[in-house]
């Protein structure tokens, strides 16, 4: 008798009740805001059109595709290319150098924006204020081969005006873009140098929302402006930083492949400290032609890029209790 209680259409009924008024409940909500919904329905359609359908196209990454026989009709070779990526002689090369620079990226190029941002909030001069974001902001807007271009200009070992300077103190001359010890550091300091003053405007941004009665607290209290800065300014963006630091950990595999393939040359010494799995994908599959094993590579670079953004996430919201979900 119990059994037949409770799974009579009665029970049944009255259990799925609230589940039926949840879903009546939103959708009230949906014609009640539907012109939200109208806004936001290209976004929606770009990301499902263009960035979720494709990715039935990841399953070749376990086959053997064959271009006539199409990515369905292709032999099924399971984990056979990420085997060979993980006993190739390139892969702990591979994974040194992509760690470490993103690594020294993410050490550099973090706090330099926040320092840039705290400095130009701080300028008294409306005129001043401007010419220094103007000057910051600028290298943003150059296209990654006139950077590297101006890059091979400058520190040519003959012409550039780097060798020019530092032979006035009897060094040099260096072939910094041929000499494998200096190629990630002019990675990273250019990148420095072209980002921070766009990444700045988000800081700039959060430090516009501090409530200035806290700062007019603490100059009656007696604060320096460093120690505003210090107790009022830097708590005040480090709800952002949190979330710029966990988006930036996200992509800590995801060096960037345009700026480094220019940076490169044929030459096999600078390979050894410059080759990322980015260009290596971009070498295999494109030109190569392997593009199972190319895509192998490529799933394998976002699988830990995702695992990093949901451990650092969950690291950020039970430490700060701000985080991106």
């Amino acid at each position: 008798m119990a059994e037949t209680s409770l799974s009579s259409p009665e029970t049944r009924e009255r259990r799925n009740a609230p589940r039926s008024e949840g879903l009546r409940r939103i959708w009230r909500k949906v014609v009640w805001n539907w012109q939200l919904y109208v806004i936001i329905s290209p976004v929606l359609a770009y990301f499902i059109i263009f960035e979720y359908i494709p990715m039935y196209g990841v399953q070749i990454a376990f086959k053997d595709f064959i271009a006539n026989k199409g990515i369905w009709g292709s032999p099924w070779v399971g984990f056979k290319h990420l085997e060979m990526f993980f006993d190739s002689f390139y892969f702990e090369r591979l994974l040194k150098n992509t760690i470490f620079i993103s690594l020294y990226t993410l050490i550099i190029s973090f706090p330099v924006p926040i320092v840039l941002a705290l400095i130009i909030h701080e300028l008294s001069g409306k005129t001043f204020k401007r010419f220094v974001q103007t000057v910051t902001y600028a290298p943003h807007f150059l296209s990654m081969v006139v950077l590297v271009g101006m890059m091979f200009i400058f520190l040519h070992p003959e012409r550039g005006i780097v060798n020019h300077l530092i032979g006035l103190f009897g060094i040099g001359p260096i072939a910094y873009m041929e000499e494998p010890g200096w190629f990630k550091t002019l990675y990273v300091f250019s990148g420095v140098w072209q980002g921070m003053g766009f990444a700045s405007i988000i800081y700039l941004a959060a430090l516009a929302g501090v409530d200035p009665q806290l700062h007019e607290a603490a100059k009656v209290d007696g604060a320096s402006r460093m120690r505003r800065i210090w107790h009022i300014n830097i708590p005040g963006i480090m709800s952002t930083a949190v979330i710029i630091l966990i988006l930036s950990v996200g992509g800590l595999l995801s060096v960037g492949f345009e700026k480094i393939f220019l940076m490169q040359n044929e030459n096999f010494i600078m390979l050894e400290t410059s080759e990322v799995i980015s260009t290596y994908v971009y070498k295999q599959g494109i030109q190569g032609a392997q593009y199972s094993f190319a895509a192998a590579v490529g799933l394998f670079n976002s699988v830990i890029n995702f695992t990093l953004l949901v451990l650092v996430n969950a690291f950020a919201r039970r430490v700060n209790e701000t985080s991106l979900w």
